[in-house]
């Protein structure tokens, strides 16, 4: 028996008109214990509060309006502060749970009510007629505690992620820099810093450029020309082949056809290759050959006395990714300037040292690579379970 339907606005009281919006600027010199929400979440911190109860926020404009990974609804408790970009929602006692609006909210397809092009916005007036199937209370509350327990599987995972990042940091850092402070701009200035830095595990200083080949790519215009489904097409590298948490770049998207070689760069399994303008210098290992555009900086290793593995988080490290950023030529937009990037100082460990150090990351990364794995399936059991809950396959 499908469940009844009801308006929001019958299920919820607005309370917009106890919000208040603070700048930035004043934000600046009022910083205090209390969270201070927007349209998607926690904007800053404020000395003083709005709100001291359980409540549901909706964006009103700004919102992720039409995203199925970023909700547009979310649930805040205690003492708060909102400002005009969502809308405070107070559920009515023994009519709907909040859990049960939060949850139904947060991925609702909101497009049928929302108003404006460039910046769409909810209106209250739209906000209040957005439609509800409405199981009993007993249902509510069994829905809402397995929504619950799934999404503190997910906070207790991300929490683990967030650990992992810290640890394989504080381990990068301790391993690939145990010398020096952490502003690479500022090691090996003079022959005395060079003798004592070599001096420590036998560690050299060497410039990129003596280890690497250093290339930048390039891009066939128009693409569309050259993109092609034949099997004799060439891989096209993209930044969209990237997969969260992974080193390598194993497949493509995307191919263009041989008539495009002579106007891009070609890498091959093993390359590097880093973002240019995209989080400077991040690094990737070429799994597989292909071609590559003028968003990639292409490195090709040419010296047998550091590893491929090692190169890869000494590339990543803080130090050297400082030096990326400060190699950067521009304006609006700032490329990484491959001659600079050629005098980019790191330092080698003998290759015996170079392999304990990378077995040690390894571990970290391959840590976390299992708690990614696992909150893909957590993201998928939740989207399945708040589906079937909110379409009547509640059982």
């Amino acid at each position: 028996m499908p469940w009844p339907t009801k308006k929001l606005g019958e299920l919820v009281d607005f309370l917009d008109n106890q919000r208040k919006p603070i700048s930035d600027e004043k934000r600046q010199k009022r910083i205090g214990p209390y969270p201070y929400y927007g349209a998607n979440g926690q904007v800053s911190w404020i000395d003083d509060f709005l709100f001291d109860e359980d409540l549901v926020l909706l964006a009103e404009d700004g919102g992720y309006f039409g995203s199925k990974d970023r909700p547009i609804a979310y649930r805040i408790f205690g003492k708060t502060w909102v400002n005009n970009h969502a809308h405070v929602l107070r559920v009515k006692r023994g009519i709907a749970e909040t859990g049960f609006i939060h949850y139904r909210l947060m991925f609702y397809d909101i497009k049928p009510y929302i108003t404006g092009s460039t910046r769409t916005k909810l209106n209250k007036s739209a906000a209040e007629k957005i439609k509800i199937p409405l199981p009993p209370l007993s249902i509510q509350k069994q829905i809402v505690e397995r929504l619950d327990k799934i999404a503190e599987a997910q906070k207790i995972n991300d929490e683990l992620i967030q650990k992992a990042n810290e640890l394989f940091q504080s381990l990068l850092h301790k391993e690939i820099d145990p010398v020096g402070p952490a502003d690479a701009s500022t090691f090996v200035k003079t022959s005395a810093d060079k003798k004592a830095m070599a001096g420590k595990k036998n560690w050299e200083v060497k410039k990129l450029g003596e280890v690497c080949e250093i290339a930048r790519g390039g891009s066939p215009r128009p693409i569309n020309k050259y993109l092609t489904n034949s099997s004799d097409g060439i891989n096209w590298i993209k930044i969209g082949d990237v997969k969260e948490g992974e080193m390598y770049i194993t497949s493509t998207k995307q191919k263009i056809n041989p008539e495009g070689i002579s106007k891009t760069r070609l890498v091959k399994e093993g390359d590097f290759i880093l973002s240019n303008s995209m989080s400077f210098g991040r690094p990737y290992i070429m799994k597989i050959s292909g071609a590559i555009h003028d968003g990639w900086l292409l490195l090709h290793l040419k010296n047998t006395d550091i590893s491929t593995d090692f190169l890869y988080y000494v590339l990543g490290s803080s130090q050297t990714q400082t030096q990326f950023e400060k190699s950067a030529s521009g304006g609006v937009v700032r490329n990484l300037n491959s001659d600079l990037v050629r005098k980019i100082k790191i330092l080698v460990p003998p290759i015996e040292v170079q392999k304990q150090i990378v077995e040690k990351l390894s571990a970290v990364q391959e840590y976390k690579k299992q708690l990614l794995t696992q909150k893909l399936k957590l993201k998928e059991l939740f989207d399945s379970v708040l589906y079937k809950s909110m379409n009547g396959e509640f059982t």
